[in-house]
């Protein structure tokens, strides 16, 4: 096999070649990394058309089918996790660009959302910004989590390990999902709600499902509607499972007390986006996944995929 060129995308951290074992691809592959998103679909196309390897970060970079049409030498197309939305599976098999995924050890996504919701509740993060800054003493009264009811959209693996860690701060745990039975919940040792009682009787709400089209726009106007002023809403799953206008309406006039968010519809999120600029929100920058652990399974597998595919092995964990 000629040499091929390989593209790694949306390396935010520059750790993707420190990280893994490239170097053993040296004598068959070019790499080439990319650190910073594409502005659109035809940069993308112009920046990616002479390779016949790509490696993608989760959703950071989409490929419809009107961007793997423009990739005219694309063979073997790669992503962090074992699903990607953002990847046109049935495009990519008319094309005959085979496509393979990585696994986690572990899910590191629960305790940030864990993270996100003591941010909202006791300030870590603003008091300590303000202490660096040298202003006056304290001036935010927390809010006591043990004994709070968490509600959980979505009680899978991830949801099922938020549980406990919320159950081990003392809160009080319900669920509701479209599929969820109280069996289910009784299993994990939860309560099950409808999702009206989930929305009118969490303290906090946290997102755990899968986005799809049948998820997209799952917690709408009228969900949001129903929570507590003084409730507050989490979401580490994918952006446009919640409507984000109705939410940024809500948090603009006060009828929640707040939000954590780690995802968006648009990522990255615009500079002069107005969640930007309210003080009832802790923004992170889709950080769930994003652990110098978990990148080091994820691009090590890929070197592996790479590896089987140039030299006409099994493809591991193959999707298409």
């Amino acid at each position: 096999m000629s040499r091929l060129r390989c593209a790694i995308l949306d390396d935010y951290f520059n750790l993707a070649l420190d990280v893994a074992d490239w170097p053993k691809l040296s004598d068959r592959v070019d790499v080439t990394v990319f650190s910073h998103p594409f502005t659109s679909e035809q940069a993308a196309a112009s920046a990616l058309t002479a390779f016949e390897i790509i490696c993608a970060m989760r959703e950071r970079t989409a490929f419809p089918k009107s961007l793997l049409d423009r990739l005219p030498k694309l063979k073997l197309l790669l992503t962090s996790g074992m699903r990607n939305a953002a990847i046109d599976i049935e495009a990519a098999k008319a094309r005959g660009i085979a496509i393979a995924g990585t696994q986690y050890s572990r899910d590191p996504t629960a305790p940030l959302t864990m993270g996100l919701i003591l941010e909202l509740t006791r300030g870590i993060g603003r008091e300590n910004a303000r202490m660096h800054a040298g202003e006056s003493w304290q001036t935010f009264a927390g809010v006591e989590i043990d004994g709070l009811t968490l509600g959980i959209v979505g009680l899978g693996k991830l949801g099922s390990k938020m549980a406990g860690i919320a159950k081990a701060f003392g809160m009080n745990v319900i669920a509701w999902s479209p599929n969820l039975t109280p069996e289910k919940c009784a299993s994990v040792g939860v309560g099950y709600a409808s999702k009206e009682e989930l929305f009118a009787k969490a303290d906090i709400v946290t997102i755990h499902v899968v986005l799809s089209e049948r998820s997209r726009g799952l917690v709408s106007r009228a969900d949001l509607a129903q929570m507590k002023p003084t409730a507050f809403l989490v979401n580490t799953a994918r952006g446009p499972i919640v409507d984000e206008q109705a939410l940024l309406e809500a948090l603009q006039q006060r009828k929640i007390a707040g939000a954590g968010l780690d995802v968006f519809s648009v990522e990255p999120l615009p500079v002069d986006h107005p969640l930007r600029k309210l003080d009832n929100v802790v923004l992170t920058p889709h950080l769930g996944y994003a652990t110098t652990d978990g990148l080091r399974i994820h691009y090590g597998q890929m070197v592996e995929a790479i590896d089987a595919f140039t030299k006409g092995g099994e493809l591991p964990r193959r999707l298409a």
